[in-house]
């Protein structure tokens, strides 16, 4: 199992993208040179762009980070929910 950590504040709202199902976000888990980092992180989440930002260089956000887990995540009864309206 892989736990993600997103902060959406960070989201760059330009590259969600509206599919058949709904709106989207395209992202990259990538995987920290030397091992976890201070932390235990495994490494970090990146926002995809569109293949026009990428052909000019640009790359996306880190928005987040990930690690590798074995443990159950929490019971969704003692998550704070968020705001539908983010997006």
């Amino acid at each position: 199992m892989i736990r993600c950590n997103i902060n959406v504040s960070k989201v760059d709202k330009q590259y969600l993208y509206e599919g058949k199902t709904g709106k989207f976000l395209e992202v990259t888990l990538l995987e920290s040179k030397g091992g976890p980092d201070k932390y235990g992180n495994d490494g970090f989440i990146v926002q995809g762009v569109s293949k026009e930002a990428r052909d000019r260089g640009e790359r996306g956000p880190i928005i987040g980070s990930w690690k590798h887990s074995t443990k159950a995540p929490r019971p969704a009864a003692t998550q704070t929910p968020i705001d539908d309206n983010l997006f």
